[in-house]
């Protein structure tokens, strides 16, 4: 048993040693390619940056333009368990459909996965609005409390104490421990007897609640977690945003009179605009995908409880709908995108500041 795994251990390792000298191989003569086209041929004065930004431009081509394009392909198929492997074994939806039976070519056709996402279930009974409403909760719910409570902490550890770098220290461990190993202890201490959470309510006379089974309560849990895990990354943020903020702008408004409720809406809240606001569009992005939170606390897969991200992993792991499943993600991020353009355009923070 012992030399299996150590020839299962070398061969991994030979595989990685093998693909890693691919990859120098590879940059190696994409280099002298560049250096020969751009610098000797053409004899352009940007040939270094070229040379440095062509092995980023072509991984980027490789692990994320090249992967989109494919699942976009994949998302016109009927690729599911039964017909995976060869590309002969799932074709476009286009290409084998009986006329005879279409009653509408686009939904029935040629977007028929797109279609199927909004009519039929995405997980086993649940369809895509009612959950896509839940995520919607979910991402509001963490994400408020994830702004004002990292502004609050910010705010706090922007004044001048004591001891400030080991609050800062304590505070950030939620966000520096890895995800899965937080989520797996918190679902721990959610347990019905023997979690810490009903423990510590029991010592106020509150009866344990069932974190776990009770889809209400499931979805409470996960918003705990999720919001204890959230809240470090953005006090982080906004108070890097507030330590840039020249304190010339407080003392004039206090020679005013102005009161702290006052300097704080017309001098922090503009002021910390611009950092906030691409900060709350990742925030909701991460939260609106976040899986590893809602997977782990929804031990007992509660369909009450799925948002669309655990849905899309359900219908592709579990239920092995592939081409569903991209058709399903490519709405997520149609979701996502426009999210973000509206987001961007209506409080108009990203704009460039005119002098």
């Amino acid at each position: 048993m012992q030399d299996f795994s150590v020839e299962v251990i070398t061969r991994s390792l030979g595989e990685v040693g093998t693909t890693v000298l691919y990859i120098v191989v590879g940059t190696i003569i994409l280099e002298l390619i560049l250096y020969v086209v751009f610098g000797k041929l053409l004899k352009n004065r940007y040939t270094l940056p070229v040379m440095l930004l062509g092995p980023a431009v072509v991984g980027l081509l490789a692990l994320i333009v090249y992967p989109l394009l494919w699942e976009f392909n994949l998302s016109f198929t009927n690729m599911s368990l039964r017909n995976f492997g060869d590309k002969a074994q799932y074709t476009w939806l286009v290409c084998q459909t009986n006329p005879d039976k279409i009653n509408n070519f686009v939904t029935d056709c040629l977007i028929k996965n797109y279609a199927d996402v909004f009519r039929l279930p995405v997980l086993k009974q649940a369809f895509f609005f009612p959950v896509f409403l839940r995520t919607v909760l979910w991402t509001a719910v963490n994400v408020i409390f994830h702004v004002v409570g990292g502004l609050g902490l910010a705010l706090l550890l922007n004044r001048p104490m004591r001891g400030k770098g080991i609050y800062r220290t304590f505070i950030i461990l939620p966000w520096a421990i890895p995800q899965v190993i937080a989520a797996l202890a918190w679902r721990g201490e959610f347990n019905y007897e023997f979690g810490f959470v009903n423990l510590l309510l029991g010592q106020v006379g509150i009866p344990p609640i069932q974190w776990l089974t009770a889809p209400g309560w499931n979805f409470v849990a996960m918003c705990i977690v999720n919001i204890w895990l959230g809240i470090p990354f953005m006090m982080v943020i906004l108070l890097g945003g507030l330590q840039s903020i020249s304190s010339e702008y407080y003392e004039a408004a206090e020679i005013d009179g102005a009161s702290g409720f006052q300097q704080f809406r017309n001098i922090t809240l503009p002021l910390l605009q611009p950092v906030m606001t691409p900060a709350i569009i990742l925030g909701t992005i991460w939260t609106f995908n976040n899986f590893n939170v809602p997977y782990f606390i929804n031990q007992n897969e509660l369909e009450s409880s799925d948002i669309l991200v655990t849905a899309l992993f359900r219908a592709a792991f579990q239920y092995n709908r592939y081409g569903f499943a991209a058709a399903f993600a490519f709405v997520i991020f149609i979701f996502l995108l426009l999210y973000s353009i509206f987001y961007i355009r209506f409080t108009g923070a990203l704009k460039e500041v005119n002098t």
